[in-house]
């Protein structure tokens, strides 16, 4: 081996202080946008107003008068988030809910489990089957990644999320994590039969993937629900249509003349002129962005609209990407703590986001998860439906057709017991 000089030709991707700025400001809701132009406009003297944000909204969503300035005051951890999070979840065992609480409660800071199942299955006197129910309610609250027991786990979690779940992940970060390290797409496409497209998306994707999920959920303040926009029918036809305080506008002051400042001075007004113009043009971005993303959604949602929550279809960010040109990471900034006033009523957008069941079946996971359910609700409760006679009955009712281990996956994700347990409990 030898030291030797090697020119070598590269493109390289720098992020500068206006793309930092656009991509910060995209996955803010229209409380934390007017919150962030606020502090701006604390250290800037050329903006004099900022505006349309008014009582009379804050008073319909809040019922009361507070300025908005005092209404972010108070902070939950990462366990109080977590938590509230939980009774968004369908659990219809209380035991199965106490034991997720308790799940919740044994995370160390970074948001991985600091405890065995066993440990976990003896202090809440559960069975080992019933733990890992509740280690699945656990791991599918938000941030993508909470509750893994390891850094391995918590990446597999968080691409399951970004639809890059494969069935050779274990084996790569155990064997080739090199491939990754070293972002050599063709020997990774090569070594595991995928594409060089899909190996590169496999490498993009796992460079997204936070370490420590925990660290997301640092003292969030807490979160008052304000939606975007708002879906209605009007005359047949299904309309989006965008609240006045999701873009907040900033009125600059006239009475400011630089000719007649000294050169510091007028320096320092042309640097925060400079400053105003790129944060015009991120929340114009922002606007832009998160109006294409919500109307690709809804038109893609019309159905659920019109019959409810069986009639969801299957849709991913990485679709929303392709069909606008976009980063997958872009998309889930977009709509991040987002929320859509529905005939339903206000709906976090990412619940209209939905994987599919089947590929290439073109239903969503969670209607088979309500076609499941109903069928169990609706079983002879002194013969109880197998896993199997379940499958058959999708398939005989619904023409869902999918595999008795999916079933099984889907039950004990609602918390609903096995055929034999569900039979003794009515004895």
């Amino acid at each position: 081996m030898q030291q030797r000089l090697v020119l070598k030709q590269a493109l390289s991707w720098k992020m500068n202080q206006s793309l930092h700025q656009s991509i910060e400001i995209l996955q803010l809701s229209g409380i934390e946008l007017y919150d962030y132009v606020q502090k701006i406009a604390e250290e800037n003297p050329l903006i004099e107003d900022i505006r349309p944000i008014d009582q009379q909204v804050l008073t319909q969503f809040h019922g009361d008068s507070n300025a908005f300035e005092n209404m972010n005051a108070s902070k939950k951890n990462m366990y109080e988030q977590l938590k509230e999070n939980v009774y968004m979840l369908s659990i219809s065992e209380e035991t199965i809910k106490e034991a997720v609480f308790f799940g919740i409660d044994s995370l160390n800071e970074n948001g991985y489990l600091d405890i065995t199942l066993e440990d976990w299955a003896a202090q809440c006197q559960l069975s080992m089957e019933e733990i890992q129910q509740a280690l699945s309610y656990l791991q599918s609250l938000d941030p993508p990644g909470i509750g893994a027991r390891n850094l391995q786990e918590c990446i597999q979690l968080q691409l399951k999320e970004m639809d890059c779940d494969y069935a050779f992940l274990e084996d790569l970060f155990e064997n080739n994590l090199v491939l990754i390290a070293e972002e050599d797409i063709q020997d990774l496409a090569e070594t595991y039969a995928i594409t060089e497209d899909e190996a590169g998306r496999l490498i993009t994707n796992m460079k997204l993937c936070h370490p420590n999920p925990g660290k997301l959920l640092e003292d969030e303040e807490t979160e008052y629900i304000i939606p975007e926009a708002v879906v209605f029918k009007e005359e047949d036809e299904w309309r989006l249509s965008f609240f006045h305080w999701s873009s907040p506008q900033i009125q600059i002051r006239e009475d400011i003349v630089l000719a007649d400042m000294p050169k510091d001075g007028a320096d320092f007004l042309k640097e925060k002129k400079k400053e105003l113009e790129m944060l015009d043009q991120a929340i114009q971005y922002r606007g832009k962005t998160l109006e294409q993303v919500l109307r690709i959604i809804v038109n893609k949602q019309l159905s659920f609209f019109e019959e409810g929550i069986t009639a969801l279809k299957p849709l991913t960010l990485q679709e929303i990407a392709d069909v606008l040109d976009l980063h997958v990471s872009t998309i889930s900034r977009t709509i991040s703590h987002k929320y859509l006033q529905t005939d339903f009523g206000i709906l976090r957008v990412k619940y209209l986001l939905q994987r599919e069941a089947r590929k290439g079946e073109g239903i969503a996971r969670v209607v088979v998860k309500q076609y499941v359910q109903k069928i169990i609700a609706e079983e002879d409760k002194t013969r109880p439906l197998s896993d199997e006679k379940i499958r058959r009955k999708l398939e005989e009712l619904y023409q869902v057709y999918v595999a008795r281990r999916t079933v099984m996956k889907y039950r004990e994700e609602l918390g609903i017991q096995s055929s034999s347990m569900r039979k003794r409990r009515t004895d």
